[in-house]
């Protein structure tokens, strides 16, 4: 099973955008990928990538790059930067989350982590323009990649 998760919290402006790309592909795609939104909460993650032959994550991340960058990483191979992902709410984050999976042993074989830097976390904002034209981007090479996997290729 192929899973995509967009982790954020809606309410949180540039926080929503893996949120928003989790429904940009799901908006695209049908069957064999199981498309999940969280909010992060580390054990959620953790049960979310549980049984996946491979896991796409999408984040938000603050990193001083310009609004809107993508950062790509396989965290099946390392862990992730973990300043990068302390967008979250939450005491632990995307980082800590998927290391802790890592350590349990329950971590798929292949993991691709996403982040979209974002520039505006207040509560009640919407996307900044930069972010959603980044989380449509990413949605639409994410979806292409996503069958590719899917079909074997």
């Amino acid at each position: 099973m192929l899973r995509l998760i967009g982790v954020g919290n809606r309410w949180r402006g540039d926080d929503a955008a893996g949120l928003v790309v989790a429904a940009g592909v799901r908006a695209r795609l049908r069957g064999g990928i199981a498309v999940i939104e969280d909010r992060c909460e580390p054990l959620e993650l953790i049960e979310a990538c549980e049984g996946a032959q491979a896991a796409w994550l999408v984040d938000a991340v603050c990193s001083g790059a310009p609004p809107g960058t993508l950062h790509r990483f396989d965290a099946a191979e390392r862990a992730l930067p973990a300043g990068l992902f302390r967008v979250s709410t939450h005491r632990l984050g995307v980082a800590d989350a998927l290391e802790l999976a890592r350590a349990l042993g329950r971590l798929p074989p292949r993991v691709v982590v996403y982040g979209i830097e974002g520039s505006r976390f207040a509560p009640g904002r919407p996307l900044s323009p930069a972010v959603a034209a980044a989380a449509e981007r990413l949605a639409g090479a994410l979806s292409t990649e996503l069958a590719a996997c899917a079909a074997g290729r």
